[in-house]
Parts: C-alpha cells; structure tokens; sequence
C-alpha cells in the first residue's frame, strides 16, 4: 500500500503538484486501521455513495469526502486519505465552484455533463474501490465495477432530466433540478456515512425511481426530435 501511494505522489509531482511525501505517508499509515473497523455494511455504503453521488457532482463528493476526513468527522480508509491532503481539498473545492455555476446555466449544463462524463464514471469507479484499497484486492475490484455501474446511472438519469428541462423557455425548472442535485449529492454523503442500511434502502429505491425516469424521458425526448426532424423536413420542401 505504501508503494502506491509514493507512486501516487510521484505521478503528482510529474504533472507540477508538489505533495510532501513523508505527509501522504503519514496518512496512509494513519488510516490503514481504519478498513478494520469500518464494519462491512458501513465499507459498501460507503462505495455505493462515492459511485452514486459521482454521476451528479463528482467535485463536491471528493472535496465533501476529503473535508469530512480532514475535520475528523469521518475516518477515511487508506484508499481515500489522498482526498484530504490540502492539495486536492484545494483542487476539488475549486472545481466544485466552477461546477456549481456552470451547472446553473440552461443548456451548456447539458455540454459540461457531456465533457464530465468521460471523468465521473471512471472516477466514481476508483472512488468504490478506493474504499477497500489493495489490501483487499477482489472487494476493491467489486467495489470499482458496482461504483463504475452506480456513477453511470446517475450520470444518465442527470443528463436525460436536464436535456428534458432543457426543452423549456425557461430557465427555473433547470435550476430546481441543479439545486435539488446540489442538496441530493449532500444528503447521499451523509446518510452513507451515518446511516448506512439506511442508505441502501434509499438507494434501491433512487436506482428504481432512476430506470422509470430515464424511460419516461426517453420516449419524451425521442417525440421531441421527431416534431424538431419534421419541422425542418416540411422547411426544407417549402424553400425547394
């Protein structure tokens, strides 16, 4: 474990962050007890949340997750005590404003989903793992694959909505729906982290309620792009 996070360090430093690497592995060697006591449905609550909530505001989940464990509110297993190094608190704060008010912004919120959807997925998948580490190399790799699927959906579902709200004139119903994911993301950290069996109750029913959206919307927008296709078909044939 310790030799990936200097790997983990030495890549840092490739690219021009600088990151101490006596205090990465002072963490590291902090928290490798913490996996022990997290008890199993605490660790795959855990996993869940981070691939979840990463398909809506994977910035605000890193930078939450990274705030909780540097405050001492939450004990981050050795997978994930990197998010609470000063450096990607800073980081992931940033980007989660950035991400905050471009999300509010009818339209380029559907293009920025679009270019984040290449980042949210695979990270909401190292996020799952993360839990587990290599330490546990076969829970990290379930982890990964049920963070991957879980980050996936929620992407799906966040970009079907908006491209649904998107439709309107008006600008309110999208940032009812950017604000209720603002405080979606907060709520799904939290129950994880404090109520577990909980969580994973609520989160059957959120991934039901997600396949029913995602069907309704779907055959929504496909009758939108028909009536878009045939408007510009009849456009066509007057000007001919």
């Amino acid at each position: 474990m310790e030799a990936l996070w200097l790997q983990f360090v030495q890549w840092l430093h490739t690219v021009g962050m600088h990151v101490d690497g006596n205090t990465v592995r002072d963490m590291a060697e902090g928290a490798k007890h913490v996996t022990e006591k997290l008890d199993m449905p605490a660790m795959m609550a855990l996993a869940a949340a981070l691939g979840w909530a990463s398909g809506f505001r994977l910035y605000a989940v890193v930078f939450l997750v990274g705030a909780m464990g540097a405050a001492g509110w939450f004990p981050l297993p050795a997978g994930l005590a990197i998010l609470q190094t000063p450096l990607v608190l800073a980081v992931s704060g940033f980007m989660l404003l950035v991400e905050f008010f471009a999300d509010k912004l009818p339209w380029f919120d559907s293009l920025w989903d679009s270019i984040n959807a290449f980042i949210r997925v695979p990270a909401g998948a190292m996020l799952a793992a993360g839990v587990f580490g290599a330490d546990n190399a076969s829970m990290a790799v379930a982890a990964g694959l049920l963070g991957g699927t879980l980050s996936a959906t929620s992407l799906a579902t966040k970009m079907t909505t908006r491209a649904a709200a998107n439709t309107s004139p008006e600008p309110f119903s999208n940032w009812g729906l950017s604000f209720l994911e603002d405080g979606l993301v907060v709520g799904t950290v939290w129950l994880a982290t404090q109520h577990p069996v909980a969580f994973g109750v609520a989160l059957v029913f959120a991934i039901i309620l997600s396949v029913i959206v995602l069907i309704v919307l779907f055959k929504f927008l496909r009758a939108v792009w028909r009536r878009i296709s045939a408007l510009f078909s009849s456009s066509e044939r007057k000007v001919v």
